[in-house]
Parts: C-alpha cells; structure tokens; sequence
C-alpha cells in the first residue's frame, strides 16, 4: 500500500490518499510491461500503407517495342517492376497489427505500471472549480506551485472531463489530459511526472483493486 500527500491548489498538504493494487512479480514484471507496451503501440497502427503491384498500375498492356532486331532490352510492358512508374516489387499492403493479450494481463500490466511510478506521481485535491474559465497561465502556475517544471512530461489524470480544464491545458505540449477510465500502460511510462485528482485516484481503486 502506497500513501500519497494531497495538495490543494495553492500546493498545501490537505490530506492523505491510499492507492494499495496487485502487481507482477519483480522477475516478470518487465516482460510483462514490455508486451503491454508493445501492444498498445501496434494496436495504435492504422496499417492502411499500399502500393500498387505492376497488375495494379495502370497503362503497359502492349509491348513497348518488338521482341528481337532493335538492340534494346527485350521488354514487355512499361510497367515493369524495373520501369520508372511501373509496379513495385514487395511493396506494403493494407494488414492488421493487432496484437492480443489477456485481459487479466492487461490489468496486471497497468496496475504494475501505475505502482512502479508512485515516486514521480503527485496527487491533487479536485480542483476543477478553481478554474472558472479556460486559463492556460493558471494551469501552469498551479503545476509550478505542485512541484512540476514547464520542461517535465506530465501525466494528468482526472476523474471526469471538465471543458475549462481540458481547455487550459490542451495548449500544453508536454500536458497530456486523461481520464481514470482511459488509463494505459504507455502513457503511465513515458511521462516524468504523473498528477492524479483523489477522486481519481478514488476511482482507479475502486475498479483496479483487488
């Protein structure tokens, strides 16, 4: 069990938040995050690249020229492979990049990737109503005020989608806004810092624990 400091939005302590889930055993817990990791990223693949082979592409159903007596390369259509504009040997096709993967998997993945980053994540009291508009500055100020540089990539989880919030930070390039529901194994990982409301937190121990 882990015990999170909360702060308000002036960055005071203002209680306390427990975050207690199942992880993976430390001699599995890096395949297993690696295969999670793996997954999201190929399922995130829209596998649409394609060429056209040379029964694609169009034009080059008569012989260019006659097979013997001009001197030339004996060829027989213009949209030869070898051919500028002809067909292309081996190109890429529409395919599938989905990758399965358990379901108790995935949770156990995301639980061990959300407790592995309990030293970087600062959990926050619900301040939705502290921003009234869409304020950008204040948003910044407030992650300056919880300890988080401008420099840092952060992770910011909220139990419910609040339209101010979104919009102060969406102008945000190292910012990526998410919700408990929609928690993934990757983004726990690439971010520096991780900033989590308590209802969030509330939330992802009601459906994660155990």
């Amino acid at each position: 069990m882990v015990t999170c400091v909360v702060k308000n939005w002036q960055g005071e302590d203002a209680g306390e938040a427990t975050l207690e889930l199942k992880v993976a055993k430390p001699e599995t817990a890096n395949h297993i995050l690696h295969r999670a990791v793996v997954r999201q990223l190929a399922n995130s693949r829209q596998g649409t690249a394609s060429s056209k082979t040379r029964a694609e592409v169009r034009g080059g159903g008569r012989k260019p020229w006659r097979q013997k007596g001009t001197g030339r390369a004996r060829a027989g259509s213009i949209r030869s492979p070898l051919w500028r504009g002809g067909g292309v040997i081996f190109g890429p096709k529409p395919r599938d990049y989905t990758q399965k993967m358990n379901r108790k998997e995935r949770r156990l993945a995301l639980r061990t990737a959300l407790m592995s980053r309990t030293e970087d994540l600062v959990v926050v009291a619900n301040f939705s109503d502290e921003i009234t508009q869409p304020k950008t500055k204040e948003l910044v100020a407030a992650l300056e005020r919880w300890g988080i540089s401008q420099d840092e990539k952060v992770l910011l989880i909220v139990h419910e989608k609040n339209d101010n919030v979104y919009r102060s930070g969406r102008n945000l390039p190292n910012l990526r806004m998410i919700l408990a529901t929609n928690l993934n194994v990757f983004d726990l990982l690439h971010a520096n810092k991780v900033v989590a409301t308590d209802a969030a937190i509330a939330q992802i121990q009601e459906v994660y624990g155990e």
